[in-house]
């Protein structure tokens, strides 16, 4: 998973190879319609596409728009991909699977919307500001027996996500975790985190999982 990544765009890290692997996890059959939704440079939506599915990408940034085309055509995929604030662009369309690695890390300015590159991770005081809204949104673009996969940190609710997506009536429950060392984002924030009692004293690692949610038939 090496895509072309240009320069403010989120390039592939561990989140996206964990979200990765849930997808190959899917049972899906040849031209499922599959949405990747913050898709960054593309490298998922380049996943499902090689699985022979039907892909749709949205991002909000104009430079992930474009990287994902690029790396679309350098791969010689067909990828339908569209610039958008998350599921704008896809009103009125359903999928059987929607995949979504949105920002998801607490950012200590809360209340500022983030700008430039760090729109690809800050979100909010709680880290939750498109987390809920996947939330919210993503049950009524989903087919039945639909799936939703979604990455984000123990940082940000897990719990809660679980919570709010089994109340819009799909079945909800993390599938994947992973633990990775700090990266250049949380070691900035560190202190703060302590502080705000996200991390305990002793702690060295973060969490990552996988919501997977479906839509019963």
């Amino acid at each position: 998973m090496n895509p072309l990544v240009l320069p403010g765009v989120y390039a592939p890290q561990e989140d996206t190879e964990l979200l990765a692997g849930a997808l190959s996890d899917e049972p899906l059959p040849p031209g499922a319609e599959v949405l990747d939704v913050g898709t960054g440079s593309g490298a998922l939506a380049l996943e499902a596409a090689r699985r022979g599915l039907r892909v749709t990408a949205v991002d909000v940034s104009w430079g992930a728009v474009l990287a994902a085309r690029l790396n679309a055509r350098l791969a010689g995929l067909r990828v339908r991909i569209r610039h958008g604030n998350l599921f704008g662009p896809v009103r009125g369309e359903t999928f059987d699977l929607i995949l979504a690695n949105p920002p998801y890390v607490p950012a200590p300015h809360g209340h500022r919307a983030p700008r430039g590159a760090a729109r690809a991770w800050d979100a909010g005081g709680d880290g939750r500001m498109v987390v809920d809204r996947i939330c919210r949104e993503a049950p009524a673009l989903l087919r039945p027996g639909g799936v939703l996969l979604l990455v984000q940190s123990a940082l940000s609710g897990p719990d809660l996500t679980v919570a709010q997506l089994r109340a819009a009536g799909l079945k909800a429950a993390v599938t994947r975790r992973q633990r990775i060392a700090f990266g250049p984002v949380l070691r900035g924030r560190e202190n703060w985190l302590r502080e705000r009692g996200l991390l305990s004293a002793d702690e060295d690692k973060e969490e990552l999982v996988v919501v997977r949610a479906e839509l019963p038939v």
